[in-house]
């Protein structure tokens, strides 16, 4: 057992988070007592604590947004690195970075979510309700949903009143509220419901089935990505700007790329699937080829060539094709550029001696390609039994452990 003493009033942040996660460790160790009592009590106070520490983490994390480090270290966006170093699910990544970035704004949920007072769930609630407000809203809804909180009701029901804060600031400014589509619809067909409002915009609602929703993917998700790092719109309003940019023209035609066997285009009952891993029944695979043009991906030196060898530089047309089904985003875990989007990378470089061969070929995107080429020590590379190449990132304390020095002083005190 590891013994921790600490003077919580003169120790360094760096000693603190220290001191809590060997705390935690040996919590996690230990058989939890028999008395179901006894137990409630304990989780009841270990769950604040967790809030609390919830709050320091979202302090971390509003930091290394603002200051764009992860960048630095290889990762395309905060939350990718939380995914792929924290091990946290989109969800949750997506619930973490919301209050980083909106704890700011929220002075009295913020002062009672860090002394114990507000559970993380109302805060991640009520940051979720106010991400997309102005301030002077913010502290309205700020106020309401806080006195549902006051009032008893559960996180769930503050949620739910979370997703319609719209319709109270609308009803507040005597504008029309968003209507209530009807939801009670089969999902054998895509639909969209589109109202007009009574300002001249339009609200709209819908649901697609997966072969609608990959054309929908494909052709809006590379336009919604940020446009940089002064590109503060969130991933909603970004989309909504991606379909104006198709419905006005200005997007170039995209494709969807379905993989089956032989079999299944000519009867066979083995499912289709999409890049992304969403599995397409047979008999829709079928129908999609019926609509579309249909080629042959062939990983030998038979009907296409796949192998170029050395003399040949940049990549073929049917390499690409497979490329883009081996990869549907780029090669670096954490990365979510579309492998479409994506650029040839010559997994050894080409200038090296790699060959322009599909075994040694990956799909990059741009900037995480001249990352590559310009810090190759920063990036493992592993290949997986399907030939397809992971690049990873490691972490800046697994660099310094890995050339056997000592974590920089602001890895070691903050």
């Amino acid at each position: 057992m590891e013994a921790v003493a600490i003077d919580l009033a003169k120790a360094s942040t760096m000693e603190l988070v220290n001191a809590a996660s060997a705390i935690a460790a040996e919590l996690a160790r230990r058989t939890p007592p028999e008395s179901p009592a006894a137990c409630m009590e304990l989780a009841e106070t270990l769950a604040a604590a967790g809030d609390m520490q919830e709050a320091a983490l979202a302090g971390f994390v509003g930091v290394v947004d603002a200051g764009r480090e992860v960048q630095r270290w290889g990762y395309p966006s905060t939350r990718s690195w939380l995914r792929s170093r924290l091990g946290m699910r989109e969800a949750r990544a997506k619930e973490r970075l919301t209050l980083a970035r909106q704890r700011h704004r929220l002075a009295e949920v913020s002062d009672r979510w860090a002394t114990g007072d507000l559970s993380f769930g109302y805060a991640a609630t009520i940051a979720d309700a106010i991400a997309r407000l102005d301030d002077t809203d913010c502290r309205a809804a700020e106020d309401i949903l806080l006195g549902m909180v006051e009032q008893g009701f559960s996180a769930g029901k503050v949620a739910t009143f979370g997703k319609r804060i719209r319709d109270v600031i609308a009803e507040r400014d005597g504008t029309e509220a968003v209507p209530d589509a009807d939801t009670r619809r089969g999902y054998e067909r895509s639909w969209i419901d589109s109202t007009r409002s009574l300002d001249g915009g339009r609200y709209i609602k819908g649901w697609l089935n997966a072969e609608d929703a990959a054309v929908w993917d494909g052709t809006l998700g590379p336009l919604a990505k940020p446009a940089g790092a002064d590109d503060h719109r969130d991933l909603s309003e970004r989309t909504a700007a991606a379909l104006t940019s198709v419905l006005s023209g200005g997007h170039k035609a995209t494709k969807v790329t379905v993989i089956c066997d032989l079999e299944t285009l000519t009867g066979g009952d083995a499912p289709a699937r999409l890049t992304d891993g969403t599995p397409i029944p047979a008999e829709q695979a079928r129908r999609i080829a019926l609509n579309a043009g249909v080629s042959p991906l062939l990983l030998g030196p038979g009907n296409v060539p796949l192998y170029l060898g050395y003399r040949v530089r940049f990549a073929s047309g049917a390499q690409r094709q497979v490329l883009e089904t081996l990869y549907p985003t780029c090669a670096v875990q954490g990365c979510e550029v579309p492998g479409t989007l994506c650029e040839v990378d010559h997994v050894d470089g080409w200038v090296l001696g790699c060959p322009t061969d599909i075994d040694r070929l990956a799909l990059c995107c741009g900037w995480h390609n001249r990352f590559k080429h310009a810090r190759p020590d920063r990036l493992h590379i592993a290949k997986d039994a399907n030939g397809r190449y992971t690049y990873r990132v490691p972490a800046p304390r697994e660099r310094t452990i890995a050339a056997g020095g000592r974590p920089p002083p602001w890895l070691q005190a903050a």
